[in-house]
């Protein structure tokens, strides 16, 4: 019998310690959700990342930060949430020097800069372990505002934010198995992986017109099937309609797989769902129209499928998913 995975320790470990408290939302979502006051919603989000799992240990610590701070982000603005702070914590290996901690504490000071952010408090401490951070944001959305990864009906359009796997083949380059493509291109899909760009200017625009919504981190066939059973429909997304940039068809064209781009993870784009008339909406603020939500029948499970062509794509993996 194989180990549970992160959403089987979550579902069977988990769930039951949030209970029915209405701020952690039966853990199906990405955030707590807190009433702050009467105009807004506090949302807090936590996100960890560990040397040798999430970043490769020799990465310039500076660019560690950053990349925890904007996952963490990431999570804050796919809810349509304005982020304002954060705690850290860092388990820093022993032997790690004053100048490390200090490129780590540069690169946080210049996200929080461009973000807007300022740091709450936290705690640090050693191990004998690689180094492991982890962040806590915190968010404000108007009252009753927040959107949730429910919420999707059938007939709804499937929405991106932007170019999606170039963080997959950021990754693919640094572990040199990308021959193939340009320095340029190498070197922007490795700033991808790296520096995900975060779509704050996306908020407004979401929140008014999307009906559910979600980050992608784990791939964007994965959380489009974690998007479609919370909402117990099928999501269909369209392979060809899927955004890619001009790196990716280069890599594309050296022989990586479209699908794996779909399935990578490190996306860090906002996924979520609107109807025809909120899609418009969203696309003319820079969405891309990916799929669409389809009602259940005996031929329809809940899920999300991959399609090309007119043709159902047969995916084994759809995405990142931690052994635990």
């Amino acid at each position: 019998m194989s180990e549970p995975d992160e959403f089987s320790i979550i579902d069977q470990l988990f769930k039951p310690l949030a209970g029915l408290s209405r701020e952690a939302r039966g853990l199906i979502d990405d955030v707590a959700v807190i009433a702050g006051d009467p105009i807004c919603d506090l949302v807090v989000n936590t996100d960890a990342l560990v040397g040798g799992v999430h970043f490769f240990e020799h990465d310039p610590l500076d660019l560690v930060a950053r990349k925890l701070m904007r996952v963490n982000l990431s999570d804050i603005v796919a809810k349509g949430a304005r982020p304002y702070g954060y705690q850290l914590v860092t388990a820093w290996p022993r032997g790690t020097t004053y100048a490390e901690k200090a490129d780590f504490a540069r690169g946080l000071k210049i996200d929080q800069d461009r973000y807007g952010l300022s740091l709450f408090g936290g705690d640090t401490v050693s191990t004998e372990g690689p180094l492991v951070v982890s962040m806590t944001m915190f968010g404000k959305a108007p009252a009753g505002k927040t959107l949730s990864r429910l919420g999707a009906k059938p007939g709804d359009r499937v929405l991106v934010s932007g170019y999606i796997g170039q963080g997959y083949l950021g990754l693919k380059a640094l572990q040199g198995q990308l021959l193939g493509l340009s320095h340029e291109d190498v070197n922007e899909v490795i700033s991808a992986y790296h520096l995900p760009e975060i779509r704050t200017d996306l908020i407004p625009v979401l929140r008014d017109h999307a009906r559910s919504a979600m980050d992608i981190s784990d791939g964007l066939l994965a959380d489009a099937d974690h998007l479609a059973r919370a909402n117990n429909l099928m999501i269909r997304l369209d392979l060809n309609r899927v955004p890619t940039s001009l790196s990716a068809r280069a890599a594309i064209a050296s022989g990586i797989s479209p699908v794996a781009l779909c399935t990578g993870g490190d996306d860090y784009q906002i996924l979520c769902t609107a109807s025809e008339m909120g899609a418009k909406a969203l696309v003319l603020a820079g969405f891309y129209d990916i799929g669409a939500c389809i009602g259940l029948s005996d031929d329809t499970p809940a899920g999300a499928e991959l399609w090309s062509d007119n043709r159902r794509l047969d995916v084994t993996k759809k995405g990142f998913t931690h052994p635990l």
